[in-house]
């Protein structure tokens, strides 16, 4: 399968600490990705390297063809990759249709004349934007939420409206960090078939950071380990579980010699970490 995202020998640094030391990763187009690590790992740096927060010392990274490593965030953005993010990142005093219409922003014709002028040419974008944003709520499972100012719905809800405007620019990568934080079981179980239901329906690609073990070898095709800004395995679910490199890193030593690490283990050492 082609990979819509490479990344060679990609390294950040931030004075004397590398955050992601040579690293490099092949995301499969259409399939569901997941980076994992205990924290401090470099899994969020190298999101932030991805979506043009930080340019890297060393390496490229390359999407769909386009090298994208030291583009602005604004210009990543309009190749093709949105993302969400750990702390949810809404304009909370705007309605969820307002959050949406946000979204849209690198797909409008129009210009800060045409908005301050209020343009035949702004309105045509506007009513556009307000009629996708209102496919997109129901299409997350928010219809009839509109019209509800952001902060004031739950939180599985403004999970599912932060990944709607992330999808508003319309990518072909789509970066969920750490989409099931604060959920309960249940919450993390609807969430999960929601991100398979995602690549399904809009055939894009999905990368993710996530900590619930559950999650992330329920649903991911290719799972890939960091620790200390290093990769130290790469592979399917089960092998990643059973990989004693991967079970040292999140339960030491001790436990790596004792044979095989299970997903439940693994996210309780993360929860009392």
């Amino acid at each position: 399968m082609a990979s819509i995202l490479s990344a060679k020998n990609v390294t950040k640094q931030f004075g004397g600490l590398t955050a992601v030391n040579n690293l490099s990763v092949e995301i499969p187009e259409q399939s569901i990705s997941s980076i994992i690590g205990p924290n401090g790992a470099g899994k969020t740096t190298f999101f932030n390297c991805i979506t043009g927060f930080y340019t890297p010392e060393m390496g490229e990274i390359v999407f769909n063809g386009n090298r994208i490593d030291g583009l602005r965030s604004d210009q990543v953005t309009r190749l093709g990759i949105s993302r969400t993010y750990q702390n949810i990142r809404l304009f909370s005093n705007l309605t969820a249709i307002e959050n949406i219409m946000v979204g849209f922003e690198p797909h409008l014709k129009t210009n800060w004349f045409d908005a301050v002028v209020r343009t035949p040419r702004y309105h045509k974008d506007e009513q556009a934007a307000h009629e996708e944003a209102i496919k997109f709520l129901r299409f997350v499972g928010l219809a009839g939420l509109g019209d509800q100012v952001a902060r004031n719905l739950p939180y599985g809800a403004q999970r599912r409206l932060e990944i709607a405007r992330a999808l508003a620019s319309r990518p072909g990568l789509l970066l969920l960090d750490e989409p099931t934080a604060g959920m309960n079981p249940n919450e993390t179980l609807e969430m999960m078939h929601f991100i398979r239901n995602l690549r399904d329906s809009l055939g894009i690609t999905i990368l993710l950071i996530e900590h619930d073990m559950r999650l992330v070898m329920g649903i991911s095709e290719q799972v890939t380990v960091l620790d200390f800004g290093e990769k130290i395995a790469e592979g399917l679910p089960k092998e990643i579980q059973t990989n004693p490199r991967v079970i040292e890193a999140y339960l030491g030593r001790g436990a790596a010699t004792e044979g095989m690490a299970t997903a439940h283990e693994m996210t309780s050492k993360k929860k009392a970490s």
